[in-house]
């Protein structure tokens, strides 16, 4: 299914075989790993101060056969190393070519949060192959009037130390407390970010409005709110992604806080194969 890249072989923590390959973009390569071969691809975008790994959990609850991919976006974790610009429509370009070189037939792109934003930007580009899109607790096209310059100041120090990091996860990025494992990926990879990548987000990219491109995406779209996620509330979505996407359908997980694909891996692999399923209806 997959094609174009160098390979080499890695084990998830799960039963799942992954290939790891090498995929050029500018200025560097970025590692990917993908596993399964059943379609349509999902492609997995995660979170400004995530990494590939944040999607461990939901992966162990897919189908060992579904096709997946996922990387470590510019800036973070292994690509921390690749020069900026760190700005979305970089990112956007990165993905595509994840996406080019790495999903040979139809993918989902599944972006969280920061990653959600991105997927959008890719999706109103409308390549060729995409299927779909499952945006979960994503980064609204029109930001709200919450998002100060003050609000933004504060946001860019919160992976400044492992202390300031786990204050962020405590109070503002769950709504209960994560496993020890989880807990322990989530501050590792909020520190493993070049510079540049960590006040990007906060200090540009949340606030960047993208509802014109928002409004060119034409495939199926369902979204993922956490029930108490005080990041993108539900009600955030309704007022400021909804509108410019009216297709969409939005599902709220229960109990859910922002880190949905550590906090809910269940409810997020299930969203994804429904997703999956109603594509083939």
């Amino acid at each position: 299914m997959f094609r174009g890249c160098r390979e080499g072989m890695t084990m998830t923590e799960s039963t799942r075989t992954e290939t790891t390959r090498t995929v050029a973009v500018a200025g560097g390569n970025l590692e990917v790993r993908t596993a399964g071969h059943a379609g349509p691809a999902l492609v997995f975008v995660h979170y400004w101060g995530g990494s590939a790994n944040t999607w461990d959990r939901v992966l162990d609850h897919l189908p060992p056969a579904q096709a997946t991919v996922r990387f470590d976006q510019r800036g973070w974790g292994r690509s921390r190393e690749l020069p900026g610009p760190f700005h979305l429509d970089r990112l956007a370009d990165d993905l595509a070519r994840v996406t080019e070189t790495c999903a040979a037939g139809p993918f989902v792109l599944v972006g969280h949060s920061m990653g959600g934003k991105v997927s959008q930007l890719l999706a109103a580009r409308r390549p060729a192959g995409l299927a779909g899109l499952l945006l979960v607790a994503p980064g609204t096209p029109q930001p709200p009037a919450t998002v100060t310059e003050e609000y933004r100041q504060g946001l860019s120090h919160a992976y400044d130390s492992p202390e300031t990091v786990r204050h962020a996860l405590d109070h503002v990025l769950t709504a209960a407390p994560l496993t020890e494992p989880a807990r322990t990926t989530a501050i590792r990879d909020s520190l493993r970010a070049a510079p540049g990548a960590r006040c990007e987000w906060p200090l540009q990219g949340i606030a960047q409005d993208i509802t014109a491109a928002a409004r060119r995406i034409d495939v199926p779209v369902a979204v993922l709110a956490g029930e108490h996620d005080v990041v993108e509330p539900p009600q955030v979505l309704r007022e400021h992604l909804l509108p410019h996407i009216p297709h969409a359908s939005l599902t709220t997980v229960p109990g859910a806080g922002h880190l949905l694909p550590v906090e809910a891996p269940t409810a997020v692999a299930k969203a994804a194969a429904d997703f999956l399923a109603s594509l083939d209806a």
